[in-house]
């Protein structure tokens, strides 16, 4: 039995890749709550020494304290080479810790299956689902040894089965919210990227529709100038003259083109906010026809809807959303727990905003849950 809990980590060693587990996990694997984590599981082990003050001494307390200190270094060193993406070194850290652990359950009895907990909760990280066999056949481990081995004349070790078992839910629960935080950001940085490429094929696409011809004759111009110039002065100045006006044409049409590359739209706002929802795992219906808004007001609804929709996908854990638009009015709705205190300087500056405009800003809670942003330009119009 005390052999059993600790086959299936040894047995995974060798179907696992050098670079599985840890190569999913960078953002878990750095930063404070890796080392409030980390330094969390210290308690086991400090739960085993506790064990060694009360019951052993001389050599054999020696012997454990040694044991644990060791084992404690290795799960450092297998903490460290998730953050390294070293799963070839991980591993071989399990298969050391794991002997550690037999070697010190004879000497502190169910009190080691501490440490099994430790080695039970790292192996979680990189097999996920997989390591289901691994937890029961620790969890049944801690509950039987204990029974079975008749000079402990213990009862079954609850205490341990439950800390093994729960100790593995919350890494468990831990490196799935990671992983889901990971692609969040990664769907982000894609919509991102394709909004800028769309935002840079637009600009080429008008670039070479207002200057292409611009441009064009001018070259013509100037050639025909420079040949006039040599027989005909006065035909010469006429060109170049045209030359002139059609300069500063091409310069006014660039401006053009480079001030609608930072111009906020509603049907651009509602473009992206399209993307991020569908990144984001959050249902959206959206509107497709704006013929009703004001042109005045879509440059305001744009930044709203932009606004509206940031808060939804960072605060809310919405999985649906609804954005709804009128002449002189823009909705957005959700289902999640976002509230006024989540959308901090936001909700300041879409108020100021609206007041100077003369309108009107309603953001609170809807039952039985969800958020509700409403911005009324101009008359009211009923809901």
């Amino acid at each position: 039995m005390n052999s059993g809990g600790s086959v299936p980590v040894m047995r995974e060693t060798s179907r696992m890749p050098s670079d599985v587990g840890a190569a999913d996990l960078r953002p878990w694997a750095v930063g404070w709550r890796r080392l409030a984590l980390a330094c969390g599981m210290l308690v086991y082990p400090l739960l085993t020494v506790g064990v060694i003050l009360e019951y052993l001494d001389g050599v054999t307390a020696l012997i454990g304290y040694a044991i644990v200190a060791a084992f404690c270094v290795c799960y450092f060193l297998a903490d460290y080479a998730i953050v390294r993406r070293a799963g070839r070194r991980f591993w071989v850290l399990i298969g050391v810790m794991t002997l550690l652990f037999l070697v010190l359950l004879p000497l502190t009895e169910e009190y080691a299956f501490y440490p099994c907990a430790v080695i039970v909760a790292l192996v979680v990280i990189p097999l996920r689902r997989r390591a289901a066999p691994i937890v029961v056949a620790a969890t049944l481990a801690a509950l039987f040894v204990p029974v079975l081995v008749p000079s402990w004349r213990d009862g079954p070790g609850w205490t341990q089965a439950v800390m093994i078992v729960f100790t593995a839910l919350i890494f468990f629960a831990f490196t799935e919210m990671a992983r889901a935080n990971q692609t969040l950001v990664a769907a982000r940085a894609e919509v991102a990227e394709l909004a800028a490429e769309a935002e840079r094929n637009r600009i080429a696409r008008d670039l070479h529709d207002l200057v292409g011809h611009s441009l064009t004759a001018i070259t013509v111009k100037s050639n025909l100038a420079r040949q006039l110039a040599e027989t005909d002065g006065s035909a010469s100045r006429r060109e170049i003259a045209e030359i002139e006006i059609l300069s500063r044409q091409a310069l006014a049409d660039v401006r053009a083109a480079v001030s609608g590359y930072h111009e906020v739209t509603l049907a651009g706002e509602l473009a992206r906010a399209r993307e991020l929802l569908r990144a984001a795992g959050v249902t959206a219906d959206l509107p497709t026809a704006l013929d009703l808004v004001d042109p005045a007001r879509v440059e305001m609804f744009g930044w709203i809807v932009r606004e509206g929709i940031t808060n939804v996908v960072r605060h809310a854990r919405a999985s649906s959303c609804t954005v709804t638009v009128s002449g002189s009015s823009v909705e957005i709705r959700d289902d999640g727990i976002g509230g006024s205190a989540a959308w901090g300087h936001g909700i300041t500056g879409i108020r100021e905003r609206i007041d100077a405009l003369g309108g009107s800003v309603e953001a609170g809670p809807l039952s039985p849950r969800g958020w509700r942003l409403r911005v009324v330009i101009g008359p009211v119009v009923a809901a």
